[in-house]
């Protein structure tokens, strides 16, 4: 039987309605205003960044581990089938899925949390808040403006998916959200669209999954170890059971293809429960809910915790992840305080804007130069700046 598209939500956002974007700018004649955001992120330098950025394993440690470029396609496409699923625009959920890792510094979280300790006197490091810079000044294409002068509606998904932020605005890196907002309001007090949150449990969907995944292939687990973990468990004891003559390799595809379904099925159920328990009837209405719309049910969330526990032990506190890590924060904590002792030794266009007496300023200006490397820049930088190459 061929499937049917079901019929648009009367939740979901409308393009026809969007608020627009802060820089006015003559509509596309070919693309909705989301469809033209989502293009703009795609054809943007942070994104291209995004094929050499860890996601878990740094990038030269192997051709098939995911990247954050990989990780991000993989959210937008979960992203994607949700948002048709539920009637709401799958450009408009595909786009934020696409821009919410942009912000991410090299080496994954050891990358976060080493400029979060650098810059802790200096305003703090969070990587949505950089994420949002990124789209909002870092980026620089289009002579009209700095960034990429996207959508209310993108905006709002891009610092919001993962619930309201006002109580975050008092905490100095969020300093640039706060100023952005007094300009141009982005309610951060509400929860977003329907879109943005299909595209935060997209995210959680798709790592989960693909560090599962990484994690048997990096032998840092084996397959049947999984057996007695809830949420993947069941899905490898049924493939085992299904396919039993079948290569190992295909049945963990197959238990992770299977557990992908299992948690999309749940999120649509939940969503659609939630959706008629608070009558929701108009985007005002998902913003204006006390708790988010979509969302998890409470069993699929207790035994995603557990599976999360499981990969925290196994494979992001394994001993080889923590040797990387450990290298990584080096590499960037090095080149952090050297740039700001000696910023004439940055690239010309961030060393006159690192020049700056303001100390504050100067970090801000390194933070983000270090920020914007991929990993194998940023290993090839440090190379540079560290060790002394004599011709023969």
């Amino acid at each position: 039987m061929a499937s049917t598209i079901p019929q648009r939500a009367p939740f979901a956002e409308n393009f026809a309605a969007s608020r627009g974007r802060k820089a006015p700018e003559a509509e596309s004649r070919t693309r909705t205003p989301f469809a033209r955001d989502r293009d703009r992120i795609i054809h943007s330098t942070a994104f291209r960044r995004l094929k050499e950025k860890t996601q878990v394993f740094v990038a030269h440690e192997g051709d098939h581990f995911r990247t954050r470029l990989t990780h991000s396609l993989e959210v937008a496409q979960i992203a994607r089938s949700l948002a048709t699923a539920l009637g709401l625009d799958p450009d408009l959920a595909e786009t934020i899925a696409l821009a919410h890792d942009l912000g991410h510094p090299p080496f994954g979280h050891a990358g976060e949390d080493e400029l979060q300790v650098q810059m802790q006197r200096y305003g703090g490091f969070d990587h949505n808040v950089q994420t949002f810079r990124v789209v909002t000044r870092l980026e620089r294409r289009y002579p009209q403006f700095d960034g990429l002068n996207l959508t209310w509606e993108t905006l709002e998904g891009v610092i919001k998916h993962n619930g309201p932020v006002a109580d975050k605005l008092d905490r100095p890196s969020w300093r640039a959200i706060a100023e952005f907002d007094s300009h141009y309001d982005l309610r951060l007090g509400t929860w977003a669209s329907a879109e943005a949150q299909v595209a935060a449990l997209a995210d959680d969907i798709a790592y989960n999954n693909h560090d599962v995944d990484d994690g048997v292939q990096a032998g840092l687990f084996f397959l049947k170890e999984l057996l007695d973990v809830p949420l993947i468990g069941p899905h490898v004891a049924s493939a085992l059971s299904d396919y039993p003559d079948c290569d190992q390799g295909i049945i963990r595809l197959e238990a992770v293809r299977r557990m992908i379904g299992a948690m999309v099925d749940d999120v649509l159920a939940e969503t659609h429960r939630r959706a008629e328990a608070g009558q929701v009837r108009s985007p005002e209405d998902v913003r204006n809910l006390d708790h988010a719309l979509v969302a998890f049910s409470r069993d699929m969330a207790e035994d995603l915790a557990e599976l999360r526990r499981f990969l925290m032990d196994r494979m992001y506190r394994h001993w080889k992840v923590n040797r990387t890590r450990s290298q990584a924060r080096r590499i960037l904590a090095e080149m952090f305080q050297l740039f700001m002792a000696e910023p004439d030794v940055l690239p010309t266009e961030w060393g006159e804007r690192a020049q700056s007496r303001d100390e504050a300023y100067r970090a801000r200006v390194v933070c983000d130069y270090i920020a914007g490397m991929t990993d194998r820049f940023a290993i090839e930088e440090h190379r540079k700046l560290f060790h002394l190459d004599v011709l023969s």
